[in-house]
């Protein structure tokens, strides 16, 4: 059996949202390959995202940014279960992204932009990954950007 330090359990705990013992066991059965190890932990996230889908978003935040100018706005309305993931930093910081997106790139196909901060990733990848994280279905509500002088209805 493989040797797993502490700390590469906490690191891809805290990367892929997965219980202890499920990180511990795929770093042994990977000996030690943390890249290995975070795309399995990454994927059976994505899995159990995908099965949560049709479970019902009661709670949720609505998350502002406004851009240095002061002349462009993002809001975005992001549900979850419960307000306990509702107060979750994750899922605060998933809202305050996406704010920031529709400010920068407006409300168009929103879901499928590239993420700004890693294009590698789209926008749902970001819903995707609070879901793997915090085991609760997440859905983008209504997003808007109001841009000073312009009509916005």
């Amino acid at each position: 059996m493989y040797k797993i330090s502490v700390d590469q359990i906490k690191k891809l705990r805290e990367e892929t949202g997965a219980p202890v013992i499920r990180v511990k066991k795929v770093l042994e059965e990977q000996k030690g390959d943390e890249k290995k190890a975070v795309k399995i932990l990454m994927s059976e996230g994505f899995e159990k995202a995908a099965k949560r889908a049709e479970r019902e978003t009661r709670s949720g935040i609505l998350s502002s940014y406004s851009h240095h100018t002061q002349k462009v706005v993002g809001v975005a309305e992001v549900f979850c279960e419960t307000d306990f993931v509702a107060r979750n930093e994750l899922f605060q910081n998933l809202g305050k992204e996406l704010a920031m997106q529709v400010a920068s790139m407006g409300e168009k196909d929103f879901e499928k932009q590239d993420f700004i901060k890693d294009p590698s990733k789209k926008i749902s990848d970001l819903v995707k990954d609070v879901i793997a994280k915090t085991g609760e279905n997440c859905k983008i509500g209504r997003v808007m950007q109001i841009e000073l002088g312009k009509d916005n209805k």
